[in-house]
């Protein structure tokens, strides 16, 4: 029976509202001849509406609940009508918005939500008389601290016309950011999560600005205002636009510029009683930036104290929650930073019962450094206490809502709130929501509307079998997510601050072979292919070293080094004696612990957060990888043994010599603007040169070419214009190898293309044979010290040469190394 109530209602309801509108078409300039009675309603009851007199907030109007019944119905058909009705009535109907605007601070939240939706309708009428009715008597009413009735009524009329103007608000965004800005941090919880809200949606619309004109018959002074408030959103975006924030105290150390910046930025935040993540890469100083802005605010509120005892100055303690192993850092900070007169910290930690004793003395402190596993047993006491600043540093402890610590720091209450991080999202974006669920409740709307708007579709993305339209939309989604929390983070990385540290470092990862890689390394001395070489030793100018031999024993040490199934073919003498050993051991040559590289290669990558899955769910990883090989079957080897095996949640593309000319752009176009794909794997020789790969952040070398300059081009690909990340170089190294030796002289310091080749060392011909000898042959780290310096320059002098034997055919060939393989058993 309810329900079949429910439907006649609502039919009821549409066939009067038909009715009405059709009434008001039909009799057009004639209504109010025709029909007095809705001009009646519509205009003249409202009109003459009688306010309490010395009454502002119009509470004796509780006590007329007959009069507000029909004032709700009088602007439900005014809200109906009005649109319907004929232009010569706008001029009279517009004279109701004042009528409207007052309403909006009724005691009855029905008469404020009609008066909302009335304000809205109106805007059919004529927009730009309504928008100035809302920019000078409504937005007003958001900033009453006196009154959560007017914060209410306001924001509700604010919400309504954003959703009436749709595309049509942009040109009055820049008027409605700053008053809700204030907003969203307020004490009464319908008020926050309306201006939240509805700056989120603002947000989304930010780009369009200036594109859409702004309507010609605005007021000079309405103009005027939106050019400054535009000011002020250029700041809000662009934190280098804000105006130097010049500390008050004397602080113990020299800011760095981009330090400077980051205090500039919180400086704004506080200025306008707004909250953020502070989330510098490590080691870029996000403590000492925090306490400038913390001792600033705790002395510019002291002095105005002083001057004018007003409530909003009265001098409140701070809070900064930590993890355990950090109280005492903070601690020494302060001390060794901020003057004593302005932060007196106080380490409150230990057992309850010293913690007891501690809150004693609580009042002649002004900063409580705490974990958070304390703030959480201690709740009842910390949440008594109201806070300027609350600041969270290693916030990771939080990115889980529903923890206990979690929701007991989110009791706290605070002026100012802080988060420090250098990771903001660890495992998965839904961490950003918990944060911003302490910043701001309510900005990203619910942790379920959060998932399905921007979680779901983010990792739905990151599926390797995901279609490109899921592709599409996570991406979207990412985009718009960034765009909403871009004004509240704050985020330097190691690039953004090259005058003070490089922009991409070079690192050798080192790697010791594996049982069966150092028994093939090992066996090559007691080849006939060895032995040849040693025999010349003795005469070196009747039998100079043979450069085939040379590179063909290069080339099988190579692979070697790098995987066992690229020398271990049946021809191979100790083929059947390795495969025993495998099948001994329950194993099988395709098992990555038999290669060095393969393991450091999977660890590597989940140290960059690729492939990573944190409850069943694949963890979005803020790196992606270009990935280097000299071999297409050592390609095959990562893509089939490592990948496929132990990381499938891994995405790659992959590019080699196989993929036709026409088709490789595209395919890198591919992965520089698909951010759910992690890496791509390819050959030096065709990804090396000529290609802009700054998708990628990182740059993984798992073989080197001889030549420096080879590699040099090859993670420049990542590391040029465009990139905007700092580039990681690794370089995959098997230690004690040929591999070191080789890469040891490298070190990728050559400026120059060109290799000076000196009389001395022209040719293979000329080299001494004992040094060169010393490539073949496994390093004993113990004796590493005893090397001598005419070693080394003799192993330089025959590296020199190699880049000119090394040529592009020799990858195409795929190193033949089968005809060497079967001399080696040769006598």
């Amino acid at each position: 029976m309810l329900q079949e109530q429910k439907l006649t209602n609502s039919i009821q309801k549409r066939g009067a509202l038909y009715a009405l509108q059709t009434i008001c078409s039909y009799f057009s300039e004639n209504l109010e001849s025709k029909l007095p009675r809705l001009i009646e309603i519509v205009y003249n009851s409202i009109k003459n509406i009688k306010f309490p007199i010395n009454d502002p907030n119009m509470n004796t109007l509780k006590e007329k609940d007959e009069e507000a019944q029909e004032l709700i119905k009088n602007l439900q058909v005014f809200e109906v009508v009005c649109s319907k009705m004929h232009k010569c009535f706008v001029p009279k109907l517009l004279e109701l918005l004042p009528i409207f605007s007052k309403l909006l601070i009724h005691p009855y939240s029905a008469v404020r939500h009609l008066s909302a939706r009335c304000l809205a309708a109106s805007v059919e009428l004529d927009p730009v008389v309504t928008m100035t009715t809302i920019i000078n008597d409504v937005l007003p009413l958001l900033d009453a601290p006196d009154s959560d009735v007017k914060r209410k009524g306001a924001i509700e009329a604010v919400v309504c016309i954003v959703d009436k103007l749709q595309f049509d608000i942009v040109p009055y965004i820049v008027l409605l950011i700053i008053p809700l800005l204030g907003r969203i941090c307020d004490q009464e919880e319908s008020v926050r999560k309306m201006s939240s809200q509805c700056f989120a949606t603002l947000i989304q619309l930010m780009p369009l600005d200036g594109s859409v004109p702004v309507p010609p018959n605005l007021s000079d002074e309405t103009n005027t205002l939106i050019q400054s408030q535009r000011q002020f959103l250029d700041q809000l975006f662009n934190p280098n636009q804000i105006s130097d924030f010049k500390v008050p105290i004397m602080i113990n150390a020299k800011l760095r510029s981009y330090q400077q910046t980051g205090v500039n930025w919180l400086a704004f935040l506080n200025k306008y009683k707004l909250h953020g993540i502070l989330c510098d890469d490590m080691g870029l100083g996000k403590t000492i930036q925090s306490l400038c802005i913390l001792a600033s605010d705790h002395f510019n509120k002291s002095e105005k104290h002083k001057e004018t005892g007003s409530p909003d100055s009265v001098p409140l303690p701070s809070i900064v929650v930590c993890p355990p192993t950090l109280i005492g850092h903070w601690t020494h900070e302060v001390q060794k930073f901020i003057p004593k007169n302005i932060l007196r910290p106080l380490q409150y930690s230990g057992l309850p019962v010293e913690r007891q004793k501690l809150r004693a003395y609580a009042d002649d402190y002004n900063l409580f450094i705490v974990s958070y596993d304390i703030v959480r047993k201690d709740i009842d006491f910390f949440s008594k206490i109201k806070f300027n600043y609350c600041i969270l540093d290693e916030c990771h402890i939080i990115k889980n809502g529903k923890t206990k610590a979690s929701q007991a720091i989110k009791q706290l209450k605070a002026n100012h709130r802080l988060v420090l991080s250098g990771t903001p999202i660890q495992n998965s974006v839904l961490e950003l929501w918990s944060l911003f669920d302490f910043l701001m409740p309510g900005f990203l709307g619910t942790e379920k509307q959060f998932a399905a708007k921007y979680s779901k579709p983010i990792l739905a993305s990151r599926d390797a079998k995901c279609s490109s339209k899921e592709q599409e939309t996570g991406v979207l989604a990412m985009e718009a997510l960034h765009r909403q929390v871009l004004p509240f983070v704050l985020r330097r990385m190691k690039e953004d601050v090259l005058s003070d540290l490089p922009a991409k470092i070079t690192q050798d990862y080192y790697c010791d072979l594996s049982p069966i890689q150092q028994q093939l390394y090992e066996d090559f001395s007691k080849t006939h292919i060895h032995k040849h070489l040693s025999d010349t030793e003795t005469d070196e100018k009747s039998h100079p070293p043979n450069k085939n031999n040379i590179l063909q024993a290069l080339r099988y040490l190579q692979n070697v080094c790098n995987h066992p199934k690229l020398v271990l073919t049946p021809q191979h003498p100790q083929y059947s004696n390795i495969t025993k050993q495998i099948l001994e051991s329950n194993s099988s040559l395709t098992d990555i612990q038999h290669a060095a590289k393969l393991p450091a290669l999977k660890q590597l990558l989940m140290d960059c957060g690729i492939g990573l899955v944190s409850n069943d769910e694949t963890v979005i990883s803020q790196h992606r990888a270009l990935i280097f090989c000299q071999l297409k079957s050592m390609l095959n080897i990562i893509e089939n043994d490592l990948f496929k095996v132990h990381m499938p949640n891994v995405s790659y593309l992959r590019l080699d010599g196989s993929v036709p000319v026409s088709q490789r752009y595209s395919l890198v176009n591919r992965f520089n603007v698909d951010p759910s794909i992690d890496t791509l794997i390819m050959t030096t020789q065709v990804g090396g040169l000529g290609l802009n790969l700054t998708g990628a952040d990182t740059v993984i070398f798992v073989e080197h070419d001889w030549s420096p300059m080879k590699d040099l081009q090859a993670m420049d690909r990542a590391h040029r214009i465009g990139q905007k990340k700092v580039v990681n170089v690794y370089r995959l190294i098997t230690r004690s190898t040929l591999e070191e030796k080789i890469m040891n002289f490298q070190k990728f310091k050559l400026k120059t293309a060109n290799t000076v080749i000196s009389s001395e060392n022209s040719s293979l011909q000329t080299m001494g044979t004992d040094k060169l000898l010393d490539l073949f042959s496994l390093d004993d780290p113990s004796k590493e010290k005893n090397k001598t310096n005419s070693s080394s320059s003799s192993i330089k002098s025959v590296l020199e040469t190699l880049p000119e034997l090394w040529d592009a055919k020799i990858y195409d060939d795929e190193y033949d190394l089968n005809g060497f393989i079967q001399t080696l058993n040769n006598g």
